[in-house]
């Protein structure tokens, strides 16, 4: 990686660099998500923050660390949301109810996330490969998901054979198709699937399907 100076303050006056990358990160988010990771330009990036070109190599080193970092960033929201879910005062039923809702919103509020996961999927994955962050973040829902699943099984309320891996992945593909494939559905269908007058119904929706499977009858094999 070349490596870039940082520039001359003009003006003599002292940058926030906190300030500044957070800034930069913010609208380098929006571009990603806009024009996708072959589509964005630092050049935009840098006419659309206060800073320069030069500023955001000193920060990130390229575009395709800058693409990381925003990775990075955007799974650090949901990973941060996970860690501050409390549920061990509640039932197994109710406990999973309110993790898959915690996806829900969080999903809904953060189109931006859903579209940079769909970039980075068309890439193969290879910034997250490459990141030793994400690598290490994994998934707090996943031990949470543990915990709940285990004590639903030994109080009899849960049936289903299922780790936690596999129903993080049944909640995170409802509400990923959700925000992901509004307008094609909407499309083909006529619905709109983040209309608000049926959002409370979807929600409601994905809790009753995975506490459905979690706790049918099982037929003997």
């Amino acid at each position: 990686m070349t490596s870039v100076e940082e520039p001359a303050r003009s003006n003599g006056r002292i940058r926030d660099a906190a300030r500044t990358k957070a800034e930069i990160l913010d609208v380098a988010t929006r571009e990603f998500a806009r024009a996708g990771y072959d589509g964005a330009r630092v050049d935009e990036i840098a006419a659309r923050t206060r800073t320069t070109k030069r500023m955001i190599y000193y920060y990130f080193g390229g575009k395709e660390q800058l693409f990381t970092t925003v990775l990075e960033r955007a799974y650090g929201v949901i990973r941060e949301a996970e860690q501050q879910l409390d549920v061990e005062h509640l039932d197994p039923v109710a406990a999973i109810r309110r993790l898959a809702e915690l996806t829900f919103d969080h999903h809904e509020l953060h189109p931006d996330f859903i579209r940079l996961v769909s970039i980075e999927n068309i890439h193969g994955a290879e910034h997250i490969a490459a990141s030793e962050e994400l690598g290490r973040i994994g998934s707090p829902a996943l031990d949470v998901i543990r915990r709940i699943l285990e004590s639903g099984q030994e109080s009899g309320l849960f049936t289903a054979d299922v780790d936690a891996v596999d129903l993080h992945a049944m909640i995170s593909s409802y509400c990923f198709f959700r925000v992901s494939n509004r307008h094609t559905f909407g499309a083909l269908f006529g619905r709109d699937l983040v209309d608000p007058a049926r959002r409370e119904h979807y929600r409601a929706m994905l809790g009753d399907m995975v506490i459905a499977y979690l706790t049918a009858e099982r037929a003997a094999d």
